[in-house]
């Protein structure tokens, strides 16, 4: 079994269970005042988790299992009997990366709560479109693009929306966790950076 669908099948059940068990879903999410007062550092992990209901999950998880098991062989390929390793890293580090801003944001705002998968998986994602941008992504899995192009939107529109503000969505963790994931993924494979602009370079509209 992959570690991608290990990963899949840990967060469903923990998700799943903590909606029909409040006081664990309150001990798993990351409030950055408990983080603080209590020295609850864990939560920066146990966030990704757990989510806020069934479409959260699904949407988290389905875009996790499409482009995870891809990259999980990927780095078993580029980096042998180490790349469960680093896929492993690259996905939980990804969660914590990508909770540090928010934390730091609302540090002293005790309604503050944040949950999900999200930064994990745009770590991953972005991780991928740096090795090879010009990979085909589908949009809402229906709108089909080379994945710099999605990179793009999916930067943009999360700088616009945290700048924006309100709503329940952390762009700030899909920010991150994407520019995390690249840094991450030229950080452990160097080459991915020069031929990432050598494949935009040889890339044509039509």
């Amino acid at each position: 079994m992959s570690i991608t669908l290990i990963l899949i099948i840990v967060t469903i059940a923990i998700s799943w269970y903590s909606w029909s068990n409040p006081s664990l879903l309150d001990k798993l999410l990351l409030n950055p005042v408990r983080v603080t007062r209590h020295k609850e550092y864990y939560r920066f992990l146990t966030s990704g988790f757990v989510h806020a209901d069934f479409g959260h999950l699904l949407f988290n998880m389905l875009s996790f299992w499409f482009i995870g098991e891809g990259v999980e062989a990927l780095f078993r390929y580029l980096f042998g009997a180490q790349g469960g390793l680093y896929f492993l890293a690259l996905y939980l580090l990804g969660i914590v990366v990508s909770d540090v801003p928010s934390f730091l944001k609302n540090r002293t705002n005790s309604r503050y709560n944040s949950l999900g998968a999200s930064g994990g998986v745009a770590a991953v994602i972005f991780a991928a479109i740096l090795y090879a941008p010009l990979m085909d992504v589908y949009l809402y899995f229906a709108i089909k693009m080379p994945g710099f192009i999605f990179g793009i939107l999916f930067l943009g529109y999360s700088i616009w929306q945290s700048k924006k503000g309100g709503g329940y969505v952390n762009h700030d963790a899909h920010m991150f966790g994407a520019l995390f994931g690249m840094v991450f993924m030229a950080l452990v494979y160097p080459e991915a950076v020069p031929n990432f602009f050598k494949q935009l370079a040889g890339w044509r509209l039509f």
